[in-house]
């Protein structure tokens, strides 16, 4: 009986693990399937999200409609996808000069949006514009041009398409916003309030919209990290904050943000929170234990600051 268990047990993990991997790339081919042929525009196309939200959705054959600050870069990116993609399957993407911080411009470029197809199907806006230091040391300018660029300039465009999928009672606008706009992280003060902001005007949006058959989708991983950067965990690391914001910004890669936003726009989901559990618990602290979640983080300021002192 022993060694009978011995020899079920590995065909049984054998077993559930082709299961599931089977069932993924059915999903896979599904979400693929669900975007072919539709317009979709992707902003920030040269972030590390962008590309590879570019790269999953140009296989899956959508029309799409790249945005981006530079030019040579985007052509670049061009030229990468065409070269993998076969063309019989997929569309050459349009591409589209666009800066989300210089707000007054935003309205022009949506009409050379729209007229790249004549319609938008799904408008994915991937701000990324950061800025990291204490409050007092940023200026005001700055706090201006990362609201620009993560909040009023997505809104901006938004508002400029958003009549094109009204008019047809079809579309879907995706968000891919940041853990910080669930909760503040010390010394990031301005990038967390603009992520607040975008979340808070895009959840307004999805209940404004739903009569119209717009979907509105917000996809909120906690901190992206490089592709082959993995954070490394250091002896001096003692402390519960230490350990706690280790593990907060413990992230995804780009990769598994931009296969998420595939599903999440193939399934018309309205909210997904990719995140490792101790970020999770964080933003579930913040919302049910705000006493213990701000003594935590102020408990890390004040390290932070005293090491800073003794150097």
């Amino acid at each position: 009986m022993g060694a009978l268990a011995v020899l079920i047990l590995p065909l049984l993990v054998v077993g559930v693990s082709g299961i599931i991997y089977i069932y993924r790339s059915v999903v896979q081919l599904m979400s693929k399937s669900a975007v072919r042929s539709k317009v979709v525009v992707i902003t920030d196309a040269l972030s590390g999200v962008g590309k590879e939200c570019s790269r999953v959705f140009h296989t899956g054959g959508a029309r799409l409609v790249l945005c981006g600050k530079d030019m040579d870069k985007l052509e670049a990116l061009y030229d990468a996808l065409n070269s993998v993609a076969d063309p019989r399957a997929t569309f050459t993407p349009k591409l589209v000069l666009l800066d989300l911080s210089d707000v007054n411009c935003v309205q022009d470029v949506a009409k050379e949006i729209l007229d790249c197809y004549g319609c938008i199907d799904v408008l994915i806006n991937n701000a990324s514009a950061k800025v990291k230091g204490a409050v007092q040391n940023i200026s005001l300018e700055v706090d201006q041009k990362i609201m620009d660029a993560n909040y009023f300039g997505p809104i901006t465009l938004t508002k400029a398409l958003l009549p094109n999928m009204i008019s047809r009672r079809t579309g879907q606008i995706v968000l891919v916003n940041n853990i910080q706009g669930k909760l503040g992280v010390p010394f990031r003060a301005a990038y967390a309030a603009s992520k607040h902001a975008a979340l808070g005007f895009f959840d307004c949006l999805r209940a404004e919209l739903q009569e119209f058959g717009v979907c509105v989708s917000a996809v909120t991983p906690s901190f992206i990290r490089s592709y082959h950067v993995q954070p490394q965990p250091s002896k001096s690391d003692s402390s519960i904050w230490k350990f706690f914001s280790r593990k907060l910004a413990y992230g995804v890669h780009p990769e598994e943000v931009a296969e998420e936003i595939l599903r999440t726009v193939s399934r018309k989901k309205q909210e997904v929170f990719m995140a490792n559990p101790i970020a999770k618990a964080a933003v579930y602290i913040r919302t049910f234990f705000p006493d213990i979640f701000f003594a935590v983080v102020a408990a890390g300021v004040k390290e932070k600051q005293k090491t800073e002192d003794e150097k």
